[in-house]
């Protein structure tokens, strides 16, 4: 059975959710109602680099899956030469737009001309990593 990506809240399978949820909760030290579906991770969670190792482990753990490591940017860059992704360091409309394909759950209006490589993790929610472990599921 294949479980569809989430771009809400309302999306979410509550089982699969749950452990996603625990896991911020862990790694960051918050309540239950302090992480939602649409809450950015650096900027609304205020979430570092290494949080974000702890949240990958945690999930690994509770899932039994393998994460990549650049999984979402990855996923983007499929079937796509990494000449055709960037100009002048930032990048091209394919890639903003396959960026926007492979992550529903942002607004697409995040997906702006300009946009940097670096800029990605600063796009992400905590439906990304939601998004990411129902793809890996899938593909078990």
């Amino acid at each position: 059975m294949t479980i569809a990506l989430a771009t809400q809240s309302d999306d979410v399978q509550k089982d699969i959710w749950e452990k996603v949820s625990i896991a911020f909760q862990e790694a960051l030290g918050l309540d239950e109602d302090e992480v939602e579906f649409d809450m950015t991770i650096i900027e609304d969670l205020d979430a570092e680099s290494l949080d974000l190792l702890d949240i990958t482990f945690q999930l690994e753990r509770s899932f039994d899956i393998s994460i990549p490591r650049g999984g979402i940017q990855k996923t983007a860059q499929e079937g796509a030469d990494n000449d055709g992704l960037q100009s002048d360091g930032t990048l091209t409309d394919n890639a903003l737009v396959r960026l926007a394909e492979a992550m529903p759950e942002i607004p697409k209006e995040k997906f702006v001309q300009g946009l940097k490589p670096n800029d990605i993790p600063n796009l992400f929610v905590v439906g990304t990593f939601y998004n990411l472990v129902v793809r890996l599921l899938n593909e078990k």
